[in-house]
């Protein structure tokens, strides 16, 4: 059955309402889907809201999430389908047919899931047949990887057709999930409908777009991780930033250094073998999501390193002297066996990574109060020649940076971008004397006001935005080392998520944003919390990142909400935004500009 949709469209919310009982729907009126009540003569005609919204977006049709950037054109139909009845015919490669077999599972179930009752869907429709086409053989996804995709929907015959279109894997994938946010549940007729003909072109505004979890503060198990990847493959982030390792534990298992998870691991149970990290890097990659590993350091170690006499100031006492939180812990980089042990852990890293394309070497919060405690550091530095200022420090930190910098390299046999947070090695004049701007890329975590930014944009560094006014999703709590609120309150809303605009930071440098991450360390949160701390606001960072729109966030607040419920429908416990009256009142709940 074919509904059409013209200056009127009608919809109901939840199920139809019993005899005698009176009916509510919506009416697109300029762009704007409003209540009214349905009648004998209009529900022949009516259509639900999740139809309505699709097609009565202002600028952007309402499901679609993130917005794209190219061309986007609908129909004026949607057609009852058969979802029992999708087919994807794949590109030719047999290196991806794993990766398809995974999406094709993926998108169904997608579809399945617009459903609550699935006894109750009218059976029939037409066949789906999803006709894919890619260019490139490669599944590997790094920064230069072309994301982009074009979508066209029509009907053929007694089916309808979607081509995707794309020159990598990871574009056409992008495709998939833009399709299954063009397919919508009618509740009035209690049929699955999709768009009949339309055209999607897009591409990624920014190359990297990424979450960042800890999961040294608390532990993750496997499966929850794998729930942050599935909700960013729906939101096309690219990048899962793995902070695997800190002070408090080293639950990531190296087979020729078994005592750091031996002893740094909260439990025998809370670890992470080489297996599950394959495992996580693969599942990853079939939902367009890069994970790359954080090896923090030299500040950020401690447990583990019990059996190895590497550390200065370890869970030292007064732990405010010598770090921002407990235990304390730095590794001793005058120690040459050190670097041995920073080879073995690399080895290993690389391998189950998946010989990453960029490597994160942590470098934040190192303390030269802490060195400053060790007899051994203080020898070796005056037997240089060296004093004992901060200078002198930096001059240290510079030192342990080369040496770990070539084992990374010798065991990537090539230079790996290399991330690195902002520090005091970060600032001038360090910064230029020891980290190379065409081989280290800084990660900026302090605010996107902040002086610091602009001095690294004028000599020539790329960053990736992290700034904790906006990208902090663990801020906004009850203190832990304190009776106050957490460090960064107060709580960071979609909203300033959404307006955290790379151009308004960088200025007249924004083209050397390199991309943006939002964080949760967890010294508050573990996987009973993490999906209402990421989503969904993780979404306003995936709009941003991927369409970097020109509008605001009331604009696409509509568009939000639905995408929130989407998140929930698909087994994402996201955190609600509004009262659902919101949903169903457009532009009733935002005050008046």
């Amino acid at each position: 059955m074919k509904v059409l949709l013209g200056v009127l469209c009608f919809g109901l919310i939840g199920l139809i309402a019993a005899d005698n009982e009176p009916a509510w729907g919506y009416e697109c009126v300029e762009s704007v889907c409003s209540k009214v009540e349905l009648t004998p003569e209009n529900i022949k005609t009516a259509v639900s809201l999740s139809v309505c919204r699709t097609f009565c977006g202002r600028k952007t049709p309402g499901t679609l999430w993130p917005k794209p950037t190219g061309t986007v054109k609908l129909g004026q139909y949607v057609v009852h389908l058969d979802i029992d009845n999708i087919e994807i015919r794949r590109p030719p490669f047999k290196s991806q047919d794993e990766l398809w077999s995974i999406n094709e599972e993926r998108f169904k179930a997608q579809i399945s899931r617009k459903v609550s009752k699935p006894d109750q869907i009218k059976k029939g429709g037409k066949p789906l047949l999803i006709k894919v086409s890619v260019e490139e053989e490669s599944t590997r996804l790094n920064s230069e990887t072309d994301e982009s995709y074009k979508l066209l929907l029509s009907q053929g015959g007694n089916e309808i057709i979607a081509e995707i279109k794309a020159k990598t894997f990871f574009g056409s994938r992008h495709g998939l999930e833009t399709l299954s946010q063009l397919i919508m549940y009618d509740d009035i007729r209690r049929e699955i409908q999709v768009v009949a003909e339309g055209e999607v072109s897009d591409a990624p505004a920014y190359k990297h777009r990424g979450l960042l979890l800890d999961t040294a503060r608390n532990y993750f198990s496997v499966e929850s991780i794998k729930r942050v990847i599935d909700a960013m493959g729906m939101n096309k982030l690219n990048i899962f930033h793995w902070h695997i390792t800190d002070s408090q534990s080293f639950p990531l298992i190296i087979k020729s250094r078994p005592e750091l998870s031996k002893y740094g691991a909260y439990s025998p149970e809370k670890i992470y073998t080489a297996e599950n990290v394959v495992d996580i890097v693969k599942y990853g990659k079939a939902r367009g999501v890069q994970v790359i590993p954080e090896f923090d350091a030299p500040a950020h170690v401690g447990e583990g390193w019990q059996k190895y006499d590497m550390t200065a100031c370890f869970n030292k006492k007064p732990w405010q002297k010598y770090c921002v939180e407990p235990p304390c812990g730095q590794l001793d980089p005058t120690v040459d066996g050190l670097y041995d042990v920073l080879e073995d852990i690399y080895s290993e890293m690389f391998e189950m990574f998946d010989n990453p394309d960029i490597f994160h070497m942590g470098g934040d919060e190192v303390s030269t109060s802490c060195w400053n405690t060790s007899e051994r550091i203080q020898n070796w530095m005056l037997s240089k020649g060296w004093g004992l200022t901060e200078h002198d420090f930096i001059k240290l930190w510079g030192h342990f940076q080369e040496n770990a910098l070539k084992r990374v390299d010798k065991v990537a046999k090539r230079e790996v971008p290399i991330v690195m947070w902002t520090s005091r090695l970060t600032e001038l004049p360090f910064v230029n004397e020891y980290l190379d701007k065409n081989r280290y890329i800084i990660q900026i975590w302090t605010t996107g006001s902040d002086r610091k930014v602009q001095d690294l944009l004028k000599n020539g560094y790329k960053l990736i935005l992290s700034n904790y006014d906006s990208l902090y999703f663990d801020c906004g709590g009850g203190g832990w080392v304190n009776a106050n609120n957490n460090w960064c309150s107060p709580y960071i809303g979609w909203q300033k998520v959404y307006m955290n605009i790379p151009e308004s930071i960088a200025g007249m440098y924004h083209s050397q944003i390199y991309g943006a991450e939002a964080a949760i360390w967890s010294e508050q949160i573990d996987e009973t919390t993490v999906d209402s701390r990421f989503w969904p606001r993780a979404s306003a960072l995936a709009e941003r990142m991927w369409s970097n729109p020109i509008t605001g966030w009331r604009d696409a607040e509509p568009r939000m909400l639905l995408h929130r419920q989407r998140l929930v429908e698909n087994g994402i416990k996201a955190e609600r935004l509004q009262p659902e009256w919101c949903l169903q009142n457009e532009n009733s709940c935002p005050a008046e500009h």
